[in-house]
């Protein structure tokens, strides 16, 4: 192994063995920033606290990101329609937001949390919770959440109005949650802000789509129910993308796919002061 005295340096070009080998042995690395932020999706000068164990594990962030994936996807081909899939609420795929969606993204989460990673293990664990709580709403046996407005002798119409009203609003601060998200990944990169921009139209989109259907403009919302699918999916494709990256960067494959490095190009508060 070549000698590279006390300091070393690991760029994304780095042999993929040589450069885990580095990371899980060396006192003194340096990894440039655009691989830095491709496997953990974090500024590279703003996760410092997980350096020690993140040189004996790998990056958590595509167990996550599986989640989110194989929660996501479906829901958006229901929520568009296609092949006659119902476009109500996607429940065909309740196991899936509990297991995919909320058991991974929490590890996941909770892994990056360990790696020092606060900005990623906060997007997993908010959505990991957010794939149960759908989980769980749709899973009105258990939960009782929409059966319970129908309780007060109203009308079935009435109690789903009534349901579809309240439950917009936690949709909508899903939407105020991911422009927050869009903002802060305004330090990392392209993909990761594209992401969180569809986010924030799908929940959006999905909001006034229930408040439409509860006031009874039918056709409205289910225009809306599309195109927050449309919206989605549009995430699903940035997510695989990101996705695939992260995976080809890991294994040291011959093709790298760029994903927009923006750390260097909007700097931190504290490089701004050198």
């Amino acid at each position: 192994m070549k000698d590279f005295g006390n300091h070393e340096h690991l760029s994304d070009t780095t042999d993929g063995d040589l450069a885990l080998r580095k990371i899980r042995t060396a006192g003194s690395i340096s990894i440039s920033p655009e691989l830095f932020e491709k496997l953990y999706l974090s500024p590279k000068d703003s996760a410092s606290a997980g350096n020690i164990i993140r040189k004996t594990i790998g990056t958590p962030t595509p167990i996550a990101l599986v989640g989110f994936l194989l929660s996501l996807t479906p829901l958006a081909c229901d929520l568009m329609g296609w092949r006659g899939a119902g476009q109500a609420n996607g429940s065909a795929g309740i196991a899936s937001y509990y297991f995919f969606g909320g058991v991974l993204m929490i590890v996941g989460g909770f892994m990056e949390l360990l790696v020092g990673n606060t900005f990623p293990a906060t997007v997993f664990g908010s959505f990991g919770a957010f794939w149960l709580t759908y989980g769980g709403t749709l899973n009105d046996g258990i939960y009782q959440a929409q059966s319970n407005y129908a309780a007060n002798g109203v009308t079935a119409a009435q109690a789903q109005a009534d349901f579809y009203n309240a439950f917009a609003f936690f949709l909508l601060w899903m939407g105020v949650l991911c422009f927050v998200y869009l903002i802060c990944s305004l330090r990392t990169n392209i993909v990761f802000a594209v992401i969180f921009l569809s986010l924030v139209l799908a929940f959006g989109c999905l909001t006034g789509a229930f408040w439409n259907i509860a006031e009874g403009n039918v056709a409205t919302g289910q225009r809306l129910v599309v195109a927050g699918g449309a919206c989605a999916f549009v995430t699903c494709c940035m997510g695989w993308y990101i996705f695939a990256s992260i995976l080809l960067a890991s294994l040291d494959f011959p093709i790298t796919l760029p994903v927009g490095d923006l750390s260097r190009v909007i700097k931190g508060r504290k490089e701004s002061q050198v």
